[in-house]
């Protein structure tokens, strides 16, 4: 079921601009303070990717998306995958979890060329392993 809550201008805007400008290397999006839409929270040019991790609160839910950049094994090449993230700790309030989880698909139907997406509840599994493992499958 759905919330009815939409993404802002901004979002898809800095979505496009992590894709195709290759200057971002991620964004993170939430709720606004109404709870009526969907709004950038941060984008940064900063390639690290427990900087990234760092950026997802303990107790708060959260969407992000990653510009994951691996190395094929073998000496294939260089490859990069937008990566989605649904980050809803266990540890956050039922009801704000109950919102990210009906409000998750008005903003990733709107991002065209998501390769991975990461559910995650907890820091363990949102790893360079973790997503190395989803991109190598494909």
């Amino acid at each position: 079921m759905s919330s009815g809550v939409q993404p802002t201008q901004e979002c898809l805007e800095k979505f496009q601009e992590l894709k195709t400008g290759k200057k971002l290397s991620y964004v993170v999006y939430g709720l606004s303070e109404d709870k009526k839409s969907i709004v950038v929270l941060k984008s940064s040019e900063e390639k690290d990717f427990d900087s990234f991790v760092g950026e997802l609160p303990e107790k708060e839910c959260r969407w992000a998306v990653y510009d994951f950049e691996f190395t094929l094994p073998g000496g294939e090449g260089i490859r990069n995958k937008l990566v989605f993230v649904v980050w809803s700790p266990d540890d956050a309030n039922v009801k704000n979890k109950m919102m990210f989880a009906s409000s998750k698909d008005a903003l990733r139907r709107r991002l065209e060329g998501i390769h991975i997406e990461i559910q995650a509840t907890e820091f363990s599994e949102i790893t360079k392993d973790a997503i190395m493992e989803k991109a190598l499958r494909r």
